[in-house]
């Protein structure tokens, strides 16, 4: 398998490992994406409370209290984002 088809796979996978803890599985409560942050991303454990509040809200588009697969792909493209401008002078 082609490693960038290995790594969309591990995103989709670390969706669902931390999705539906505490109620629908195809999406990710307050809770949950606390978790998977603080878990899953090095900056997690540097976040405060207020910081994910706010990540939170920024991140559930509809409203509804749930962060969705679409929305958590929106969170991974900025977070791939600031990953490039900290690597753009990075040579192979």
């Amino acid at each position: 398998m082609a490693s960038l088809d290995q790594a969309i796979g591990a995103l989709v996978c670390v969706f669902h490992k931390y999705s539906g803890k505490e109620g629908d599985k195809n999406t990710l409560s307050k809770g949950e994406l606390k978790e998977l942050i603080q878990k899953e991303l090095s900056l997690g454990a540097k976040l405060q409370e207020a910081e994910i509040q706010k990540l939170m809200a920024d991140l559930d588009r509809n409203k509804d209290q749930e962060v969705n697969f679409q929305e958590y792909v929106t969170f991974l493209a900025a977070v791939a984002m600031v990953y490039h401008d900290a690597f753009a002078g990075c040579k192979k």
